[in-house]
């Protein structure tokens, strides 16, 4: 089934109620779902009046708005696949995705359009749609006039095509089809308890979609969104006291920035956060000033999600005790809709095809750390002419299961706990706490016992010049770096250093960048 029939049936429901609302040049806009769902059979007429057809590949270069999804809803209308790739990933990274896949058409306002002069993978796309100003060669986009049916299209017909840097810096794509699409708005609508009119203030767009298919308003946030730990508060307060914003998923740095800015969190009464590591402190701290709100951590990634969740309101002395002594972070249940392992660490390793037994003796025992692997409906099969797929999958008689590259264990409750990325290790230290068999053996585990300890004070742990090292974000009193000597120690740590800034992950801002920390090592 198309995608866009759940929008269709929403617009069917309620007409008027708004389904996005985004802010241009400080005024807001508003789009009712049976709006949308016109402008959405137009622009699909457009689509097709150029000449695209079901199958071809339009490329999207758009800011995060209601012309965004007007574009993405029209062409899966149309039967197309829509391509995105960040453009601040830089000119060689998007030529190498022209060559992974060559877009038929390309969409994109100005500024899109003077980059893809610049790009010789670009430049070679036939045909240049763009909003707004007229450019040179640029055919008008249009949502107001003519109407086409919805394309019908089987569930493994593919809709969304994305990109990331593989380890080998070649492009991976992961390819989503309308089936897969459709699953994860499913267990997402189940997962982050999606009710029908509520108000959603939207930070990670990819929930955009799975929230016009419930039914719920989605509020486009009024901030830089390439800056999440930066966020504007008084505009995003602003808009959530004139739309009635009800809930809120964003990415930790976003709520750290909230809380820290003047005025604080707005009154909402949900609160989802993920997308990076969400440390006890934070769940404490939105607790504390939103006691009446439900507040919930969400593991995920790319090619799945959501993997689990936990209540705030679930953790407890004991949970947070085990992360101080160095057992990781806990992520609480797997969703039902999916199915986790944790498997003996081959890192790098490919593995497979394996028969269920050779596959069964694989996993550890519960209390074990090693390296977490996931499958169902909405765990991405695999990635555009199986690129990516040797390190990443694992077949198991007709299954196919999704190596996360996190490594984790599972506690006797059937809880997931993170210990970081698998390929980052320490060199090994034995503690004797009765944690998890190696999980001190994970620069991350380390991280989380000295956040809880100094939890305004950036750490990172890393294996340097074979002895374990700490990082340091800022140095402080004399008294505050004896006692982070003292708690290191206790890890087998004798050696800090002190970093100004510790390079973190461009997305989300709060993943620690190893290969960028050991570059800044190297130059001093």
């Amino acid at each position: 089934m198309n995608l866009v029939n759940m929008l269709a049936e929403r617009a069917r429901q309620h007409p008027a109620r708004p389904a996005l609302v985004d802010t241009r040049q400080g005024r807001d806009r508003v789009v009712s779902f049976g709006e949308l769902m016109r402008r959405v059979a137009a622009g699909a007429h457009t689509l097709q009046q150029m000449g695209l057809r079901r199958g071809q590949v339009i490329l999207v270069f758009q800011p995060v708005s209601i012309e965004l999804y007007e574009l993405i809803l029209s062409a899966f209308h149309a039967g197309l696949r829509v391509m995105l790739a960040d453009p601040s990933a830089g000119r060689v990274f998007l030529a190498l995705c022209c060559r992974r896949l060559m877009p038929d058409a390309y969409f994109g306002g100005w500024k899109a359009q003077c980059l893809r002069l610049t790009v010789p993978g670009l430049w070679r796309i036939g045909m240049t749609i763009g909003p707004g100003r007229w450019f040179p060669g640029v055919r008008a986009w249009r949502t107001d006039a003519g109407s086409a049916p919805i394309t019908g299209v089987p569930d493994d017909e593919p809709a969304l095509v994305t990109f990331t840097s593989g380890s080998t810096g070649e492009p991976k794509a992961a390819v989503r089809t309308h089936g897969f699409l459709l699953a994860q708005h499913r267990t997402l609508a189940r997962a982050l308890d999606f009710q029908d009119g509520e108000v959603d203030l939207v930070t990670l767009p990819v929930f955009v979609l799975a929230n016009l298919a419930s039914g719920l308003t989605s509020v486009l946030a009024a901030t830089d969104l390439a800056h999440p730990g930066s966020p504007d508060a008084a505009a995003i307060r602003s808009q959530c006291d004139r739309h009635g914003v009800t809930r809120c998923t964003a990415s930790p740095a976003f709520f750290e920035g909230l809380l820290e800015a003047p005025g604080g969190m707005p009154p909402l009464r949900k609160v989802f956060t993920g997308g990076a590591p969400v440390y006890p402190d934070l769940l404490r701290r939105l607790r504390q000033v939103l006691p009446n709100t439900t507040v919930q951590s969400v593991y995920g990634s790319t090619e799945a999600e959501p993997i689990a969740h936990c209540s705030a309101h679930e953790g407890n002395s004991e949970s947070d005790a085990i992360t101080r002594r160095g057992g990781g972070l806990c992520a609480g249940l797997p969703v039902p809709e999916i199915q986790l392992k944790v498997i003996a660490g081959r890192w790098g390793d490919p593995l497979g095809p394996l028969t269920r037994e050779d596959f069964s003796k694989l996993e550890v025992p519960t209390g074990q750390a090693g390296e977490i692997v996931v499958t169902g409906e909405h765990v991405l099969q695999g990635y555009l002419d199986g690129l990516g797929d040797s390190e990443s999958k694992i077949r198991v008689e007709g299954d196919i299961w999704h190596r996360t590259g996190d490594a984790g264990w599972l506690d006797h409750s059937g809880q997931l706990w993170l210990l970081g990325r698998g390929a980052e290790r320490l060199p090994t230290f034995a503690a004797g706490t009765g944690l998890p068999t190696d999980s001190l053996s994970y620069p991350f585990a380390v991280e989380c016992a000295m956040r809880e300890a100094f939890p305004q004070i950036r750490m990172a742990a890393i294996s340097w010049q074979g002895r374990r090292l700490l990082v340091v974000g800022k140095p402080g009193h004399p008294q505050e770096t004896a006692a982070i000597r003292a708690k290191a120690e206790a890890f087998g740590i004798a050696e800090i250093r002190h970093l100004d800034h510790l390079p973190l992950d461009r997305r989300h801002q709060a993943k620690i960048d190893y290969p960028a920390l050991r570059r800044a090592l190297e130059v001093r």
